[in-house]
């Protein structure tokens, strides 16, 4: 979340800037100081423990339209936020290659706006191919890129401050006036020549609606909410303070220092790259400055490129969420053939962002227009889902400040005028933003449509089942975490994992072979859930759908045909393979048996399932992994410390050892077998480690590793 608004202050000031005028620090300072009204919001809305996500938070306090309208207005938002950061990172990478060439006295420049267009297809691109493989940016490479970008933010703003006082730069941006506004037709849209301008609120509003975006990256906070330590509330909102104090010092800061000492008339030349143009008109040498330059392109570079992935994970998984509740076709979450994610949603995603960085030409005064108005709209609807909630829920852990009780009664007053203010502002944006507010409104409309027509084949599918395949019907049972309490399992059952109907080999393996009076069996199937799904549970209805009712019904078939019962189970989880060892563990089961896996070979698949049982906490459980193919002998890995299993050979000479030791070197009656074991091992780790003969260990390790 740090990473998303802390990317704003690359780019926010000199859409401002462009925008309103040299008063525009003020009000982005001003948005930033709002941030912690806004941060209020979401910290109640993560506190009501409302299951399934945005879509279901609006659809129970105003109704499914509403639902689906706000929905679509958050993935508006998710949508721009990529195109606007990865050609934001184009901008300053193609002005820093023309400032070299002038540096070198080199002829050589290039279009920055087409560039940037060009780098933005390319960023979202590459991201697209990681999200359709599953591969996620890693927390600990965030955090890295975190530092390295506080290292550049506190050298800059140290830099800047030694730059005023050298060069006796104190005059501060003039105060947000009528008169001090500048607004042009782009900025006025369809309010150019009425009297709207000279109305010192309407200025304000309009001015607040420009700069909004310097506060975007707070759906973020909702995403990574399900994953944050215990105790949530508390360090959610430790979390939402340290990433709005940290966006105010960085963002606003940079904002005002541009304005002091950028000189007027070439500060334009920066709107695009405005922390570039800062770090060249800092005092020192020209190389330092250029060098400090560089450090400050790449910085962004990384920082604006990964805000191009959280996007796509977001909007992602608030699809993946809104077709959980039925609002979108089957067809949409068909899982990829070969990776298992929802290739199509995402591919969908990329593709409007890709059409909106083509169209936008590489323009970011654009996008940062069509991007405040998809954050404004997204906060306001977030607002009132949560305002009109507020009358229907009392179990909140947390409540926005100010409010007013008489008897029973509770007035939320701190909520309901923020949310007054944003709809305000979303208002003023409309009038104020003509292309953005025909963007959005289109796409918007889209969105409503493809989820209106998508809920109506879902209902119509269900009222005809197919002919001749009837599917089960099961009672749901929520539980808040799996264990023998509620299983009705013995301990050393076998747990198997299954998710595909049409591979059940493995299953009927087991049904065949195990005897019920010492072993119960339980079939979980893990129910992937995104990483950037929001803040919520899953509902029963979302966690049990229609996948899951049919694969469940293949189960009972076979069970049937054998006459076994079985204990049915679905676990919710972003890593399957922490999933079934942590169930595995909580029932402590003797034996997990998996299926061959289509995107791995079966070695890997057991060795991360053998990572994610090494990973697990204190006192782990041991149990037995067994990986059953249909056209070839199961392949058993036990996880955790377990007698090993020798091969003939190995155990004739570990006997021959100790026949010669006892013999002929003394030890008599007091060796036993495990001591020979035992001083072999130690040996063994000691020339691993330190000796001299480690090379030689290693290799007959190997051999003996081919051996097997």
């Amino acid at each position: 979340m740090l990473s998303d608004l802390a990317s704003t202050m690359f780019y926010v000031g000199g859409i401002a800037e462009q925008a309103i005028g040299k008063s525009a620090p003020w009000f982005v300072v001003s948005v930033l100081l709002f941030g912690f009204a806004i941060r209020s919001i979401y910290l109640e809305s993560c506190g009501m423990f409302v299951r399934g996500g945005v879509y279901v938070v609006v659809r129970d306090s105003m109704g499914p339209r509403m639902a689906k309208l706000s929905v679509s207005a958050l993935v508006v938002d998710y949508v721009l936020t990529g195109p606007i950061s990865s050609v934001s990172a184009g901008q300053y990478l193609g002005r820093l290659l023309n400032e070299m060439s002038e540096f070198m006295h080199s002829p050589f420049r290039l279009n920055p706006n087409y560039f940037a267009a060009f780098f933005g297809v390319a960023v979202t691109i590459y991201f697209w191919r990681q999200n359709v493989k599953g591969i996620h940016e890693s927390s600990s490479k965030a955090l890295r890129i975190m530092q390295i970008t506080t290292v550049m933010v506190v050298v800059l703003l140290l830099w800047c401050g030694l730059t005023v006082i050298v060069n006796r730069r104190f005059q501060l941006p003039p105060l947000p006036t009528v008169g001090a506004m500048e607004f042009d037709s782009t900025s006025l849209g369809w309010l150019e020549g009425t009297f709207w301008p000279t109305f010192w609120p309407a200025v304000l509003l309009i001015g607040f609606g420009h700069t909004l975006l310097a506060m975007s990256g707070f759906e973020t906070l909702a995403q990574v909410y399900r994953e944050i330590a215990y105790p949530k509330m508390k360090n959610l909102k430790i979390t939402a303070n340290i990433v709005c104090i940290y966006a105010l010092l960085a963002t606003g800061m940079v904002s005002f220092f541009a304005v002091m000492i950028i000189p007027d008339e070439t500060r334009k030349n920066y709107y695009d790259n405005l922390i570039g143009g800062l770090s060249m008109n800092l005092v020192g040498p020209d190389v330092l400055k250029l060098a400090f330059h560089v450090f400050v392109v790449i910085v962004g570079a990384l920082i604006l490129s990964g805000a191009v992935n959280t996007s796509i994970i977001g909007a992602n998984g608030i699809l993946n969420r809104v077709a959980e509740d039925g609002v979108l076709t089957p067809w949409f979450r068909k899982p990829h053939h070969k990776f298992g994610t929802t290739s199509r949603l995402v591919s969908l995603i990329t593709a409007a962002q890709l059409i909106t960085i083509v169209f936008s030409l590489g323009d970011v005064y654009l996008l940062g227009e069509a991007y405040a108005f998809g954050v404004v709209w997204s906060f306001a609807l977030k607002g009132t889902g949560v305002l009109a909630l507020r009358f229907q829920r009392h179990d909140q852990e947390y409540k926005y400040p100010l409010n007013l009780k008489f008897g029973k009664m509770e007035i939320p007053v701190g909520l309901a005028v923020t949310t007054f203010m944003l709809l305000l502002v979303a208002i003023a944006n409309l009038f104020t933003k003509k292309v953005a507010t025909i963007y959005g409104v289109s796409l918007t409309i889209v969105l409503f449509l493809v989820f209106t027509i998508s809920e109506w084949l879902n209902a119509r599918a269900r009222k005809y089942e197919k002919k001749g395949h009837v599917l089960e019907e099961f009672n749901l049972e929520h539980q808040a975490q799996v264990d023998a309490g509620n299983v009705h399992a013995r301990p050393g059952c076998v747990l198997v994992a299954a998710r595909d109907f049409q591979h059940m080999d493995h299953l009927k393996r087991v049904l065949e072979k195990t005897n019920l009076r010492r072993h119960d069996i339980v079939v979980m199937t893990v129910r992937p859930v995104s990483t950037g799904a929001g803040e919520y549970d899953l509902a029963e209805e979302q966690m049990f759908s229609v996948y899951e009712q049919e694969l469940f019904s293949k189960v009972v078939e076979l069970a049937e045909k054998e006459g076994k019962p079985v204990e049915l189970l679905v676990v919710p989880a972003t890593d399957p393979f922490v999933a079934m060892v942590l169930t595995a563990q909580n029932l402590k089961a003797s034996r997990l048996v998996t299926g061959v896996s289509r995107s791995m070979a079966s070695e890997e698949l057991a060795r991360r399932i053998g990572l994610a049982w090494e990973n697990l906490p204190e006192p782990r459980q041991p149990f037995s992994l067994e990986i059953i193919a249909a056209d070839r002998p199961s392949a058993y890995v036990n996880l955790g410390p377990h007698p090993p299993r020798l091969w003939p050979e190995d155990v004739d000479r570990l006997h021959e050892i100790w026949l010669r030791l006892t013999a002929r070197e003394g030890f008599g009656s007091n060796l036993h077998h495990r001591d020979v074991v035992g001083a072999a091992l130690r040996r063994l780790e000691k020339e691993i480690e330190a000796g001299e003969r480690r090379d030689e260990v290693l290799e007959e390790l190997r051999r003996e590793t081919r051996k097997g």
